[in-house]
């Protein structure tokens, strides 16, 4: 209420007012900046207070087009909502008005809400814009603010507005400079993953000083392997044959002295015991076949006898 009596009579440059139904909510109008493409233009938009203000920042939507602001489209400000981090509880909506006077000839830089019209565009817009009306106050442009004088052009409400941008933009720069000198999380624990890595390395080199010595060391725990696990001898092998037993030998000596690759043979060397089961009871019955058959022949001599 206290801004709201501050404000209640127009200047030549800005003028604002609240709702009568809505405190939160304000309708401002702003003359454009002199020597400038928005010069001649008067311009209307909304300030939305949140309920904590003034600790947190209003929200500014411009109603009138313009060429540098959205129309309809919260904008993104050092001073407004988009940017709670550089807003002051000093500040007022005065301050607001002033910035955006200040704001208006800056480059829009990709910035939410933000147009880069052509100098020919903003002047065209700066011209239809006197003849606005806010549907929702009643506010016509050619009434809201008090008419130039000679001595208007460089009034202290322009020099507040320049200084003010500058002073506001300079800060955002200031913390977003911070904020990226700080780094986002992921990178920090990047570095923390990287730092950690670094020991386990340091430990591997000093375990392993040099490549020769670390090969003869591999080399040496896997004959301890392969005497810590020797190949398996078939329970069998005492009834192979010649040939089979000089087969066996060969492949023991072709195998490595690598467990894993003793590991990986092993399903090799029960086919071969299987194969080698089969074929000694083949012969078994075949022995037996032929036993048979010779106390057959005998029963049968003895008869004839």
């Amino acid at each position: 209420m206290k801004e709201a009596a501050e404000l209640k009579d127009p200047t030549d440059h800005y003028h604002a007012q609240p709702l009568e139904d809505n405190l939160f909510e304000w309708h401002f109008t702003v003359r454009g900046p002199p020597d400038s493409d928005f010069d001649g233009g008067i311009y209307h938009g909304r300030i939305v207070l949140p309920p904590e203000y003034p600790m947190k920042p209003p929200s500014i939507i411009l109603l009138t087009a313009n060429g540098r602001f959205e129309v309809g489209k919260k904008i993104c400000l050092s001073i407004s909502g988009h940017h709670p981090e550089t807003w002051q509880p000093s500040w007022s909506i005065r301050t607001a008005l002033l910035a955006i006077i200040g704001f208006m000839p800056t480059k829009g830089e990709g910035a939410i809400g933000s147009l880069d019209y052509t100098p020919e565009e903003r002047r065209a817009l700066a011209k239809k814009s006197q003849d606005f009306c806010c549907e929702m106050c009643g506010t016509s442009m050619k009434t809201a603010l008090l008419p130039l004088t000679s001595g208007s052009v460089s009034s202290q409400a322009d020099k507040e507005a320049k200084e003010l941008a500058r002073q506001i933009s300079f800060k955002a720069e200031v913390n977003s400079s911070r904020r990226s000198d700080a780094g986002p999380s992921n990178t920090s624990g990047l570095n923390h993953s990287a730092a950690s890595r670094e020991p386990q390395q340091d430990g591997a080199a000093r375990a392993f000083p040099d490549p020769a010595s670390a090969t003869s060391e591999a080399q040496s725990s896997s004959a301890a392997a392969a005497q810590e696990h020797p190949p398996a001898v078939s329970s069998s092998s005492t009834s192979l044959s010649p040939r089979q037993r000089r087969a066996q030998q060969q492949s023991q000596r072709r195998a490595p002295a690598s467990a894993d690759f003793n590991r990986a043979q092993q399903p090799r060397g029960n086919t071969n015991h299987t194969g080698s089961t089969v074929l000694i009871v083949l012969l078994t019955f075949a022995l037996a076949a032929l036993i048979f058959r010779r106390i057959c022949l005998a029963n049968e001599y003895v008869f004839e006898l």
